[in-house]
């Protein structure tokens, strides 16, 4: 009896089975945390989903998991809005934290105030400042030559959808 006649059909089939599952886990889209807000900030954000344009920086908007109307993502790797975020700890008087830390940046883009922090990564997070909810945007260290277009595309729908005032 020759061996070789008797080979298992299934082996072929299990490596593309293998190799189909690599690439669909790193294709699933990137997750988040979704904030917590009270129902005033909810709303709030739920209207700026709404607003939120379908393209950033040239990119299609592809939502993080889970699926929710707190958080919004374009491209891949992924710029990732979250809405209701608490406060950041750095912020603070812009003048203050501009002295102190030097990864610390605040400024204003059409109209919507930003604190920007570059993170260790070499990515960059952005959250708005005197609106009634914090909008905190990640842009990827390999998105991070358009992080003035990124804030904006993003800034009508913030204007819009996220009155100026003193978050809670």
């Amino acid at each position: 009896m020759n061996s070789s006649r008797h080979r298992s059909p299934g082996l072929p089939a299990l490596v593309l089975l293998l190799a189909l599952a690599g690439c669909s886990s790193a294709d699933d889209g990137a997750r988040v945390a979704v904030p917590t807000p009270d129902a005033q900030v909810t709303q709030l954000c739920r209207n700026l989903d709404t607003a939120l344009p379908r393209k950033v920086a040239g990119l299609s908007r592809r939502d993080p998991k889970p699926a929710s109307a707190l958080t919004a993502g374009w491209g891949s790797p992924a710029i990732i809005l979250r809405c209701g975020v608490a406060r950041p700890p750095k912020m603070v008087d812009p003048e203050v934290a501009e002295g102190h830390d030097p990864d610390v940046i605040s400024g204003e883009v059409n109209g919507v105030d930003w604190l920007m922090e570059k993170q260790d990564d070499g990515s960059y997070r952005f959250t708005t400042a005197l609106r009634r909810a914090y909008v905190q945007v990640t842009v990827a260290k390999t998105h991070a030559r358009d992080n003035s277009a990124v804030l904006v595309d993003l800034a009508p729908a913030i204007r819009r959808a996220i009155p100026e005032g003193i978050a809670g």
